[in-house]
């Protein structure tokens, strides 16, 4: 019998997750998600209508503290991967009084 390498042409992606909109926290966003690529294309059950996949990797999602640990996963296993690195929101002060200065660019109006 041949050996094999554990995960053959497989790839994932790598990333950490933004917070979703039902939430105002940032609760499981420091976590980094290794999430396996769809390589068997969807198919539509023709009797009900689902969608459904013979691949049952998309199901597997891995959380790794670092983006450092999910690479040596990847890394020490044979994945192909790529990192997404995250993009930090920019939080901009408004104040109410804003809306009434002066040099205001737009004119307010009710």
């Amino acid at each position: 019998m041949e050996k094999r390498e554990p995960f053959e042409t497989m790839s994932a992606k790598i990333y950490r997750p933004a917070k979703t909109a039902m939430q105002s926290g940032k609760a499981k966003t420091h976590l980094w998600v290794l999430e396996f690529d769809q390589e068997v294309a969807r198919t539509i059950d023709p009797i009900m209508g689902y969608t459904s996949s013979r691949d049952t990797r998309q199901q597997l999602r891995l959380t790794f503290e670092t983006a450092e640990q999910a690479i040596a996963y990847a890394e020490r296993n044979g994945i192909e991967y790529r990192v997404i690195a995250p993009k930090d929101s920019t939080r901009k002060n408004v104040s109410y009084s804003d809306n009434f200065r002066f040099n205001r660019m737009q004119p307010w109006t009710h």
